[in-house]
């Protein structure tokens, strides 16, 4: 009877311990989630849209790159380089995929322009004609202005280099072109 006893507690003990580790591993997630959410905000708006970019619902592919770049060095920052330093790869790919199942967040709609810069059209190629990106490329559509002028900048003057055809491309735009295409594009 104790033998059987003990049988059937001992059994039930390595079934939870089997279901446990799935249910503990979204909540670790979960957790290191709430370290990204001081700076890239708990509903999906940064605490400072001018300088941190949403990330909630982000194309996939583009956030694990820029997470794998952050953790090797290929793209600097004071704040992420070190917190991505401290994730595994397989953490890297859980990170990436909560963040882009999550919604893009709602905002208040801006005033278009009028018309589209005629130098949008090499961008529409990889950021998609809407500007929700698409694989490999990032949604840039309703993106802060200062942010996505910012990130332009860095690329044409080289200051960020973990892309291999934005810098080119930025380069090849001038200040001003690259400011229209950044107030059409946040205000999509």
């Amino acid at each position: 009877m104790f033998r059987r006893c003990f049988s059937v507690i001992l059994g039930v003990a390595i079934g939870l311990a089997f279901a446990m580790p799935p249910a503990q591993a979204a909540d670790d997630i979960e957790a290191k989630a709430q370290t990204c959410a001081a700076c890239h905000g708990n509903n999906g708006v940064p605490s400072d849209p001018k300088t941190i970019p949403v990330i909630w619902g982000q194309e996939q592919s583009y956030l694990m790159k820029q997470l794998r770049d952050f953790r090797n060095g290929e793209r600097s920052s004071a704040v992420m380089s070190p917190l991505a330093k401290n994730l595994a790869e397989e953490d890297l790919r859980k990170m990436a995929a909560y963040f882009a199942a999550k919604p893009w967040p709602a905002r208040r709609a801006a005033a278009k322009p009028q018309s589209a810069p005629k130098s949008i059209a090499q961008c529409q190629a990889c950021h998609q004609p809407n500007f929700q990106g698409g694989m490999p490329a990032p949604r840039l559509a309703g993106m802060s202005y200062e942010y996505l002028v910012g990130s332009m900048r860095a690329f044409a003057t080289e200051q960020r280099t973990n892309n291999l055809d934005m810098p080119r491309f930025m380069q090849m735009l001038s200040e001003g072109e690259r400011r229209a295409i950044a107030r059409y594009v946040s205000a999509l």
